[in-house]
Order: C-alpha cells, then sequence, then structure tokens
C-alpha cells in the first residue's frame, strides 16, 4: 500500500495510507487492561487524566474523545490529585493546581464534563473512580511507566466494571516497541535511528478537542457531587490554599507557573531565543541555554510531539532530511543544526532512556537493576577511603565542606532544580560522600523528588 508524508496545517506531519484520512492512535499505543466489555447503559465516556495533563497533543484524551463519538455517549474527564502520595508538598500541588485551573477556565461552557477533584485529606477521594466508572461505557486512562501510576492503574482496573483501555502518549517512541530496556543511550540511539522514522507520522492530534461535536454533556449525579465536591468553581476563582491539605508545606512553591498556556510560553521563549545556540550555552551556569521545559513535561502540560514539531518547524525539516546510517552517531542523524540536534538528543534520545528502563524493568529503582558490571565496579570500591561522609539531612541542608557542591543543592531546595552541569557533580559527590553506594542512592531519589519540580519522573531514576 502507497505510504508517504505529507504535511497537514497547522504544521504538522501525519503519515497517510493512500488516499485515507490520517491515522489515528496507533495500536501499539493502546492496551486494554481488563476483560470487561463495554456497558450498553454507561452515561459516558470516562477520561481518567492522571499523568497527560493537557488538553492538546494527546493520545489518550484523541482516543477518548473517538470512543465518546464512536458510542455516542458524552466525555467526562476527571482529573484528580490527591494528597497522599509519596513527597506531597505545597511545590508539586500548586504546579499541578496551576494546570487544573486552566483546564477549567477552557472547558467552561464547552461540550466535555470536566470534573476536577482535588481531595481534601488522605484517603478522601477512595472509590470516586469507581463511583464514576459504574456510570460509563467504559475508561480510558493515561498508560505511564513509573512511580505510583503502573500500581494504581492496575488495582482500579481490576476493581472496575468496565474496561479500562490505557494509552501511551508519553514520547514519539512507543513504549512497548523497544523489546527490552537499554542499558546505554548509544544503545537506544542505535535503535530509535533503525525504528522511530516509521512512528514520527503518527502524531496525536493538536487539537483532539476539534473537530464534529460530541454529545451533550451529561450531569454528575448527586450522590457523587455531594460526596466528592468536584473544585471547578474553587480553580475558577483562584481560591485553593494549600494551607487547607494536609502536605508538606515545604518545600514551597518555585516563582513558576504550571499549566499548559504556561508551558507553551516556555517553548516558544526556548525556540525563538535560546535553541540556536542551545549546543555551546546549555552547561552554562546562568542557565540562559536551557529549556527549561522538564517540569512540564514531567507533569504532562506539555508533549515531546509538540516540541520536537516546534523545533523542526522552526528548523525547516522534512522526513527526508534524515539520514540512512543508523550508526548511534549523536549528531547528523536528524538532518538539522547542530543546536537541534542536541536539543532532540536530549529530548528524545536520553529521555526515552529513562521511559524505557521505567517500562522494561518492573523494580527500576532498586539498586539491584543496576547493570552487573556498574554493581561490581561499586562493589570493588566499597572500601575505599571516603575522607568525608555526611547524612541525608547533612546534604539535603547543604552542609558539606564543598561550597560549589552547597550552592548547587541550595540551588535545588530553593528554585526546584539544578543547572545542568552542576547536576551530574551533585550525584557524583553524594556517592563519594556517602558510606555506601546503597546509601547514596537512597540520598539521591529522596532530595531529587522531593524538591525537583521534574522529579519522580523515569528520567529522575535513569539519571540517578
Amino acid at each position: 500500500m502507497l505510504r508517504r508524508w505529507v504535511r497537514i496545517a497547522p504544521s504538522r506531519f501525519r503519515f497517510l495510507k493512500g488516499n485515507d484520512e490520517a491515522v489515528s492512535v496507533p495500536p501499539i499505543r493502546l492496551r486494554q487492561l481488563n476483560a470487561r466489555v463495554v456497558n450498553p447503559r454507561g452515561r459516558y465516556v470516562l477520561y481518567w487524566m492522571t499523568a497527560f495533563r493537557r488538553l492538546d497533543w494527546n493520545f489518550a484524551l484523541e482516543h477518548a474523545v473517538g470512543r465518546s463519538r464512536e458510542l455516542g455517549r458524552p466525555l467526562v474527564i476527571l482529573e484528580a490529585l490527591r494528597c497522599g502520595y509519596r513527597w506531597a508538598s505545597d511545590r508539586l500541588h500548586r504546579f499541578i493546581i496551576d494546570g487544573m485551573a486552566a483546564h477549567a477556565r477552557r472547558l467552561a461552557g464547552s461540550r466535555v464534563r470536566y470534573f476536577p477533584y482535588v481531595e481534601p485529606k488522605a484517603g478522601a477521594g477512595s472509590g470516586l473512580l469507581r463511583a464514576l466508572a459504574d456510570q460509563a461505557a467504559l475508561v480510558v486512562a493515561d498508560d505511564y511507566p513509573a512511580f505510583f501510576l503502573p500500581r494504581m492503574l492496575a488495582a482500579a482496573a481490576a476493581r472496575v466494571p468496565v474496561p479500562v483501555e490505557a494509552v501511551d502518549s508519553n514520547g514519539l517512541l512507543p513504549l512497548r516497541l523497544a523489546p527490552r530496556a537499554f542499558a546505554r543511550a548509544y544503545d537506544l540511539r542505535r535503535f530509535l535511528q533503525r525504528e522511530l522514522p516509521g512512528h514520527l507520522g503518527a502524531f496525536p492530534r493538536e487539537h483532539p478537542l476539534s473537530g464534529a461535536p460530541l454529545p451533550t454533556p451529561v450531569s454528575m449525579p448527586a450522590e457523587i457531587t455531594g460526596r466528592w465536591p468536584s473544585a471547578e468553581r474553587a480553580l475558577l476563582d483562584d481560591a485553593i490554599d494549600l494551607a487547607q491539605f494536609p502536605i508538606a508545606h515545604a518545600p514551597a512553591p518555585v516563582g513558576v507557573s504550571g499549566g499548559a498556556p504556561a508551558a507553551g510560553r516556555v517553548l516558544e521563549r526556548f525556540v525563538e531565543r535560546r535553541l540556536g545556540s542551545y549546543a555551546e550555552a546549555r552547561n552554562d551556569l546562568s542557565q540562559a541555554g536551557t529549556s527549561e521545559l522538564s517540569p512540564y513535561l514531567h507533569f504532562g502540560h506539555i508533549a515531546a510531539h509538540e516540541v520536537f514539531r516546534r523545533v523542526m518547524d522552526r528548523e525547516g525539516w522534512s522526513p527526508g532530511d534524515l539520514s540512512a546510517d543508523a550508526s548511534g552517531a549523536r549528531a547528523g542523524w536528524w538532518g538539522v543544526s547542530p543546536a537541534a540536534e542536541a536539543f532532540l538528543d536530549q529530548l528524545v534520545t536520553w529521555r526515552e532512556l529513562g521511559f524505557n528502563a521505567t517500562c522494561h524493568l518492573p523494580d527500576y529503582e532498586l539498586y539491584e537493576t543496576l547493570p552487573d558490571w556498574a554493581q561490581d565496579t561499586l562493589a570493588a570500591h566499597a572500601d575505599d577511603p571516603r575522607p568525608y561522609t555526611y547524612s541525608g539531612e547533612e546534604f539535603a541542608s547543604a552542609r558539606t565542606h564543598d561550597e560549589l557542591w552547597n550552592a548547587a543543592q541550595r540551588q535545588l531546595v530553593r528554585e526546584g532544580r539544578i543547572q545542568n552541569y552542576l547536576r551530574m557533580l551533585w550525584g557524583k559527590k553524594i556517592l563519594e560522600w556517602s558510606a555506601s553506594p546503597r546509601a547514596a542512592l537512597e540520598t539521591m531519589v529522596e532530595l531529587n523528588n522531593r524538591y525537583a519540580l521534574d522529579g519522580r519522573d523515569p528520567n529522575s531514576y535513569s539519571g540517578i
């Protein structure tokens, strides 16, 4: 069958088969998590938004919209925020709530029933998904491979009476295309260079809610809203006080807004002002050359597909520019400028390396999942002299003998990030100054996930 690349306005590639319409969600990105059948009496299709917290460039939302139209059932979006997750804090809550407020504003008066729920105390949200699923035709969910989300998804699929269809909208490479976990970026890069071209055309729709009108929205039953009140009004009025939640009130929010609109502004600034000097400036101590997109990618406020498209539009790229040489080379394969090549290696190779590991290694956070050669090397040096050793609390409060390291840690605590080059030094010195490699791993995970806006991510664990 004839296959060809085309460019479809606005500035978007889709992979077409002959004269068919653009391909929708690729089957490799879909998983049915239980053996239930669609409830023919279900009042709506429920999209449970947990990881891809955005209304654009989202395969999961696109699939939910398609199912809504197919079944002739209205679409309900549940976006909930627990307060009992590990490392819950004002910093993380505020960033997520900013995104929920943007969704409430955008969906107000639309044909989508948006149901935002912010849990007032640990456990208060228990039963909400089941109550909504009881009246649904099916549930569409985000297929994310890290933190507590895979366990939560599996538990929910076992309890609800309808199908749970999980959709992968994590990155350019479908999670389950790779046959195994890759221990080195070079090996994954070679795999990407061979396999990714066949998937670059199947992008999520830029605006999945546009097009044919969705069925008329349903009202939420009083027995549900009475027990689990929607936070929509409070989000629209900016009236959610973080002090009311039983979460850590430190670290405090940083001076950066969360949500898709903020992510779009950061992306635009990067592409227009910083991308051209990215290869030279990304490790500059001023942070002036970095994209600053990592927190937005982590919380799903922006898609890797959108970032890729915006960069490639600036470069005037088309798929024909790809090199035929799948050698694993870090630069030159994309056929764009050196700055864009350097950025794409971070956005695609290094980011996908973390997702690949968390997808294929069930115990990815454990010391035992390190490659054998790494464990052997660490064991061989376990008894090396350590002139300095520090406790987790000493590391957290930046009380080491090294002022440069202390400055990096203070930046993490204050800003929720560490300058790129210093982040490597930060981790290596924790290993050097800890009583054992296992203690170093525990310290790094704790500090990164507690303070970093982009912590708790597949790349948190692969980087550490």
